[in-house]
């Protein structure tokens, strides 16, 4: 896996895949003109191929890279650079709709395969207080998190609504994911 997210690893376990993780070195800056499904698209694959490059040629592997953004009002919400940056993301979301976004690509080097999608989940946040958000944000949870929230965590108490995959707002579509992982001879869960 292509990626040291703690929760891409849990989602993963939960399912009972094993990986190995191999964190990539990828720019993630946006391109202009480019929409938030080719962002996450782009830099799944672009993170996919760069850890495969590593990889000893004749090794059969599938490596798994991912991208989760966040959007509203056609604005890209990535992690927040800092406690200032946090807080006003959150007051965007507040009481408003949005969508998070993972792209990710699951690729074989040795056969020069990959496999490439964008997931798109909507979520309604509730009128969040200001108390509230300067709480949330000083607990720390979402300084590492696109959008400046964690669903599975202290940040589920904001989330009035989704529509999609839950575990895409986490940070991977884990039925889509295991599912072309099957289609690929990837993996197996049940033999």
């Amino acid at each position: 896996m292509a990626s040291a997210s703690p929760r891409r690893q849990e989602l993963l376990s939960s399912v009972g895949i094993k990986f190995r993780v191999e964190p990539s070195n990828v720019d993630e800056e946006p391109i202009f003109d480019e929409s938030p499904q080719e962002h996450v698209s782009r830099l799944a694959s672009a993170k996919a191929k760069e850890v495969a490059g590593r990889v000893k040629q004749g090794d059969e592997v599938w490596v798994l890279g991912a991208d989760t953004i966040v959007i509203i009002d056609g604005e890209l919400l990535g992690k927040p650079e800092g406690r200032v940056e946090a807080l006003h993301m959150l007051k965007k979301l507040s009481g408003r709709m949005h969508k998070v976004i993972t792209g990710y690509s699951i690729y074989n080097p040795s056969r020069d395969e990959e496999i490439k999608r964008a997931v798109e989940t909507t979520v309604k946040f509730k009128d969040l207080t200001d108390d509230e958000i300067t709480g949330y944000v000083a607990s720390g949870e979402p300084m590492d998190k696109a959008g400046a929230y964690a669903i599975q965590g202290l940040g589920a108490f904001m989330v009035e609504e989704i529509k999609g995959s839950y575990s895409n707002v986490v940070g991977l579509p884990i039925c889509q994911v295991v599912n072309d992982l099957e289609e690929a001879g990837a993996v197996r869960l049940f033999r």
